[in-house]
């Protein structure tokens, strides 16, 4: 029994580490102000978005292979680097689930969470974003 003890706090001590790992992000909007919305709005476009949405600030991947965007599907959110949104837009899109309706779920935020994350998602988005036109 003494022999087990050890392993069995090196094995605690490893799987606190991996939960740490897995809860760490790098979401630098608004200067990594918790009180702010607009980091508030971060942190829950990290939350709900970002399996389907890429966006820096989010520290957000998306559902697209960083360098396979000729991978990308239908069902892929877009890149939000390089997609200029306004707060009407993005409320909109939230509301209806997109501009098609038929990909993101509808209301996947609600009420002053939704208004976060359309005042996050209009400040940020389209950073990487041709200026030419």
């Amino acid at each position: 029994m003494s022999r087990l003890k050890p392993l069995v706090i090196v094995g605690a001590a490893a799987v606190s580490i991996a939960v740490a790992a897995c809860g760490s992000r790098s979401i630098n909007a608004d200067n990594g102000q918790p009180q702010s919305q607009v980091h508030q709005g971060a942190e829950l476009f990290h939350d709900r978005c970002g399996g389907c949405h890429t966006l820096g600030a989010a520290d957000t991947q998306g559902s697209v292979p960083p360098g396979k965007v000729a991978q990308k599907e239908r069902t892929d959110g877009p890149n939000l680097n390089f997609r200029k949104e306004s707060v009407n837009d993005v409320l909109f899109a939230i509301r209806n689930g997109g501009f098609s309706g038929s990909i993101m779920p509808a209301n996947i935020v609600v009420g002053q969470d939704a208004q976060k994350v359309a005042e996050f998602v209009s400040k940020y988005a389209g950073s990487k974003a041709s200026t030419a036109k």
